[in-house]
C-alpha cells in the first residue's frame, strides 16, 4: 500500500467521556498509530517545510504563484516532463498534497507537450472536477476564467469553449465522448486522475483509451498519451494492464495524522459523531476546522440540523460554528461553498460523503470523524434488486479519510469504531464494475461497438452480472438478443440519454402516450437526490403541509404535483415557497437544470412537441411501465410484496406516500436495504395495464392474483 505517512500518538485516551444534551453517550477513544509504510518508487526527495499550496487562519497568506512554487512536484516538473515525453503510458503516484493533479496539466500545457490537442483529465466526481478546473484557472492568472483556456465538463454542465486546451471533466463524461468519437482524436493525452477510486466509468475508460492509443498508433494518426494517476493503488496490477508501462512515486506532503478509535463499538454513529464534534469544539482553537464523515445527504442534513441548534445553547462552550455539507446531488455553488475559509472565531465543520475522501482539499481542517460508514450500490443478478446500503468502509478509505486531517499541518482522527472493527474492515474496496447493475455500461459499450463480454476490462465483472444486463437490454428492446452486438434503432436512441436505461426508454415511451412533459419532470426527480426534508423535529409539520400533494397512484405522482406547484409559483416567492413547504430548493432547482437538458436532447432526437397529459395521469403511470415493467411488486398477504421478476420479498419504505396501503400493484424506483428490503419511489398500477403493454414479460412472469 503506498499512502501518506502518519505519526503515532502518545498512547493515551484522547477523549474522556462525557454527555451533550442531546443524549447521554460516552464516546472514549484510544490513541493509536496510522499504517505502515510501504516500498516507494521515489522520483526524488522532498521538502518538507514548505506549504501545500493552501493557507488557513494561523499562517500568513502568499501569493497563488508561491504556493505552486512551494509544493513538492514543483522540483520534480523537468524530470516528470520528460519521464511523460519517453513513455505513451505513465503511472504516476501522487501522494496526497503532492500537487500533481493541479499542476501536472499546467507543465503540460506550458512544455506544448499536448501540441495541438487538448489535455483531458478526468476525476470520479463532479464537485473535484469543477473545483479543480477553477483552482487551475485561477492558478493562469491574467483574469483568466474557467472555460478559456482551463474548463470543465460534468453531467447538464458544459464550461468549456473552442480556447480551452485543459478540460477537466467526470469520466462519465468523457466515456459519452467516446461513443461519439471512438479514438478521441480531441485529444492527445488523456490524465485519469484518482484511479484507484475504480468506479465503473474509470474502469471501462481504462479499456477505451487504451484502445484508442492502439489503434491511433497503427494507423499513424496523431499520438495518443495517458497518464493514470492515484495517491494509492496496485501498481503492479495496473502496470501490466497497460502493457507494463513505467510507474514513479511522487512524495506529497502530508503532516502527521493521530488516530484514535473508540474503546466499544457504538451502534448510534450519527449521534457519537456530533457528540465527538462538541469534544472538539470545546478543547480546540476556534481557526481548527472539523470534516465529519457520512454516508447520505439524509443523514448530513440531520446531522448539520443538530449541530446549528446544539451550537446556539448557551451551555455550550466554543466559538461560533458555521456548518457545510458536502454530498453529489448539490448544486456546484453550494459544494464549492466548503472551499469558503471561516471567518475570525468561527469553526468551520464539513459534513461530507466519501466525496471528500480524495482529490480535494479543504483548507483548514485539524480534524477528521469517521464514521466508518459509507452507502454503496450493490446488484445481485439472483434476485434482480440493485440495493443502495449503508455498510463499513474498507482500510483504503479509512486511511484516505484520516489523511483529510493532514494536509494543512498536524492534526486528529477520530474513528467512531474500535481497533478491532478496523481490523476486521476489507483491505480494499471492491470495484464497482465487480458489484454494479451493468446495465447501462453494456448499452455504452454497445453504442462503442463493443459487446461487454469481449471487453477488456482491467478486472472482468460477474459474468451472471453481464448476462443480466443484456437480458434486461433485449425487454427494453435495446438489443434484439443478448448475443447482438449491435444496438436497435430504438437502443441508439437510449444512449444519447445520459441516463439508466430504463428511465430512457420511459422518455422515448412518452412521446406514444402524449405525456412527454410529465415523464421529463418524473425522470429529472428520480435523476437527483430527493427533494423532500424531513427534519427529525418537525416530520409531523413537514408530512401536514405537504399532505395536499399527494396522491393516492403514489410517490412519483405526489413529486410531480410539487414541481407543478413550484414551476407555477412567482419567481420571487420560490425560496419562501419551498421553505413552507419543506421542499429542498437546491435540488428542486437542480431537477429543473437536468429536465431543461433532457428537454434539448429530446429536440436532437426529433420527438416533436412537447406533450403533455394534463390531468389524465393514466398515460403517465402506463408509460412508466415501458421502462419499469421490471420493477414490480405484488401484494400477496397484508403488507407482504414479492417483486414480479424475481419473487423477493419487499415492503414499502415508511417514508412512501402508500406507506400503510395496500394496492395489487406498484412500480418502484429503487430497493433501500437496512434490516428489510424496502421499495421507494413507489406508484400504483393495474393488472391489465401490464398485460396489454408487456404481453412477453408477462408470459414468463405471471401474476398471483388476477384481477386488475
Amino acid at each position: 500500500m503506498m499512502d501518506s505517512k502518519y505519526a503515532i500518538g502518545n498512547g493515551q485516551n484522547s477523549i474522556n467521556k462525557y454527555k451533550i444534551k442531546m443524549k447521554p453517550l460516552p464516546v472514549i477513544f484510544n490513541n493509536s498509530s496510522g499504517p505502515p509504510n510501504a516500498k516507494k518508487i521515489k522520483l526524488n526527495d522532498e521538502n518538507r517545510n514548505s506549504t501545500n499550496g493552501h493557507t488557513n487562519n494561523n499562517k500568513p497568506k502568499i501569493s497563488i504563484q508561491d504556493q505552486r512554487r512551494n509544493l513538492p512536484v514543483f522540483d520534480k516538473r523537468n524530470k516528470l516532463l520528460e519521464l511523460v515525453k519517453r513513455h505513451k503510458t505513465l503511472i504516476i503516484l501522487g501522494e496526497t498534497g503532492s500537487g500533481k493533479t493541479t499542476q501536472i496539466p499546467q507543465y503540460i500545457h506550458s512544455a506544448r507537450l499536448q501540441e495541438n490537442g487538448k489535455i483531458g483529465i478526468t476525476q470520479p466526481r463532479r464537485v473535484a472536477a469543477v473545483s479543480i478546473a477553477t483552482r487551475v484557472a485561477q492558478e493562469f492568472g491574467h483574469g483568466m476564467t474557467v472555460g478559456d483556456t482551463v474548463g470543465y465538463s460534468v453531467r447538464f454542465d458544459d464550461c468549456t469553449s473552442n480556447k480551452t486546451k485543459i478540460k477537466f471533466m467526470t469520466d462519465g463524461m468523457l466515456l459519452r465522448e467516446a461513443m461519439y468519437d471512438r479514438l478521441l482524436m480531441e485529444y492527445t493525452v488523456i490524465i485519469l486522475d484518482e484511479a484507484h477510486e475504480r468506479t465503473i466509468h474509470t474502469d471501462v475508460l481504462f479499456g477505451i483509451v487504451k484502445k484508442a492509443q492502439k489503434t491511433r498508433e497503427d494507423r499513424n494518426q496523431t499520438p495518443l498519451k495517458i497518464i493514470i494517476m492515484s495517491a494509492t493503488m496496485d501498481v503492479e496490477h495496473f502496470s501490466q494492464y497497460f502493457n507494463n508501462c513505467q510507474a514513479v512515486y511522487l512524495e506529497g506532503r502530508t503532516y502527521p495524522v493521530n488516530i484514535n478509535y473508540t474503546i466499544k463499538p457504538h451502534d448510534d454513529y450519527q449521534t457519537s459523531c456530533v457528540a465527538t464534534f462538541f469534544k472538539i469544539h470545546r478543547e480546540a482553537p476556534s481557526n481548527h476546522d472539523v470534516l465529519i464523515f457520512l454516508t447520505g445527504q439524509e443523514e448530513i442534513e440531520a446531522c448539520a440540523q443538530r449541530i446549528r441548534l446544539l451550537a446556539k445553547d448557551p451551555d455550550v462552550q466554543g466559538p461560533s460554528v458555521k456548518c457545510f455539507t458536502l454530498y453529489a446531488a448539490q448544486p456546484s455553488a453550494q459544494q464549492m461553498s466548503v472551499f469558503q475559509p471561516s471567518p475570525p472565531n468561527t469553526r468551520k465543520v464539513v459534513i461530507s460523503t466519501n466525496i471528500a475522501e480524495t482529490s480535494i482539499t479543504i483548507p483548514g481542517i485539524r480534524y477528521v470523524i469517521d464514521s466508518g460508514m459509507v452507502k454503496a450500490r450493490t446488484f445481485h443478478p439472483s434476485t434482480g434488486l440493485e440495493l443502495l446500503k449503508v455498510q463499513r468502509i474498507s482500510h483504503e478509505q479509512a486511511w484516505q479519510r484520516a489523511g483529510r486531517a493532514g494536509r494543512d499541518s498536524e492534526g486528529h482522527c477520530y474513528r467512531i469504531y474500535t481497533r478491532s472493527q478496523f481490523e476486521l474492515m476489507k483491505k480494499s474496496t471492491v470495484p464497482e464494475i465487480r458489484r454494479a447493475n451493468l446495465l447501462t455500461v453494456s448499452l455504452q459499450l454497445l453504442a462503442l461497438g463493443v459487446h461487454a463480454n469481449y471487453f477488456d476490462f482491467l478486472d472482468k465483472p460477474p459474468k451472471e452480472a453481464t448476462v443480466a444486463a443484456f437480458e434486461q437490454l433485449q425487454l427494453l428492446g435495446a438489443v434484439d438478443d443478448v448475443n447482438s452486438i449491435c444496438l436497435t434503432p430504438v437502443g441508439r436512441k437510449m444512449a444519447k440519454f445520459p441516463l439508466d436505461p430504463r428511465f430512457s426508454k420511459i422518455i422515448l415511451a412518452a412521446e406514444q402516450y402524449g405525456c412527454l412533459q410529465e415523464a421529463l419532470t418524473v425522470v429529472s426527480l428520480l435523476s437527483t437526490e430527493s427533494i423532500l426534508i424531513n427534519p427529525v423535529t418537525k416530520q409531523a409539520e413537514a408530512q401536514k403541509v405537504r399532505q395536499k400533494f399527494c396522491s393516492a397512484y403514489g410517490d412519483l405522482i405526489t413529486l410531480l404535483n410539487i414541481y407543478r406547484e413550484f414551476e407555477a409559483v412567482g419567481q420571487n416567492n420560490k425560496r419562501i415557497w419551498c421553505h413552507e413547504h419543506f421542499i429542498n430548493m437546491r435540488n428542486i432547482l437542480h431537477a429543473r437544470e437536468i429536465r431543461n437538458q433532457l428537454e434539448q436532447l429530446c429536440k436532437k432526437c426529433d420527438m416533436g412537441a412537447m406533450s403533455s397529459c394534463g390531468g389524465d395521469l393514466d398515460r403517465l403511470r402506463k408509460c412508466l411501465i415501458m421502462g419499469m415493467f421490471m420493477n414490480v411488486a405484488e401484494l400477496v398477504r397484508d403488507h407482504q410484496y414479492i417483486t414480479l421478476d424475481k419473487k423477493q420479498s419487499v415492503q414499502f419504505h415508511p417514508s412512501s406516500c402508500l406507506h400503510r396501503q395496500q394496492p395489487h400493484l406498484v412500480l418502484f424506483a429503487e430497493v433501500v436495504q437496512t434490516n428489510k428490503c424496502y421499495l421507494r419511489g413507489l406508484t400504483t398500477i393495474e393488472a391489465d395495464w401490464l398485460r396489454e403493454i408487456v404481453p412477453d414479460y408477462m408470459k414468463s412472469h405471471s401474476l398471483r392474483f388476477n384481477s386488475s
